[in-house]
């Protein structure tokens, strides 16, 4: 199992930074220590140490390179993870090369998010969405886990 880094710029100071699949915190910059966006990929071999064992809340998006839909709902969960930056982790699975994790969450339709908090699913939308719907979607979720 090889958990690949990903290179991630500073959104506060431009320096680009060496993100870990998986850690015990989030990310900070090793520049100006300020949270860095967490956002990775997984698969059928990795996703357990990569999502269920993520130690803030990970948003995965389990996608195809060849879905319309997924590619126009990509940026704005991109967007999510760098507004959220230290507070949520998105992990994205490529359906095609991820099949063991596409039957076992049971995805009919792509994209499909979900949002895993201690390896447990708290939430789950199938489908493209708007920005607004997918922000809300995800803020409510988050929110009623912590009551």
């Amino acid at each position: 199992m090889a958990l690949e880094p990903t290179l991630i710029a500073c959104p506060n100071c431009g320096k680009t930074n060496r993100i870990p699949a998986a850690a015990t915190g989030h990310p900070r910059c090793g520049s100006c220590r300020q949270d860095l966006p967490w956002i990775v990929n997984a698969g059928d071999d990795d996703f357990a140490v990569v999502a269920e064992q993520s130690p803030v809340p990970a948003l995965i998006d389990f996608w195809a390179a060849w879905c319309g839909p997924c590619r126009m709902v990509s940026p704005v969960l991109d967007k999510l993870a760098r507004e959220r930056a230290g507070r949520i982790k998105l992990v994205k699975v490529d359906v095609d090369s991820s099949p063991g994790l596409s039957r076992r969450f049971d995805v009919q339709a792509i994209p499909t998010l979900m949002i895993i908090v201690g390896g447990r699913v708290i939430a789950r939308q199938a489908g493209a969405a708007p920005a607004g719907v997918l922000r809300s979607w995800l803020d409510d979720a988050l929110a009623a886990h912590r009551t």
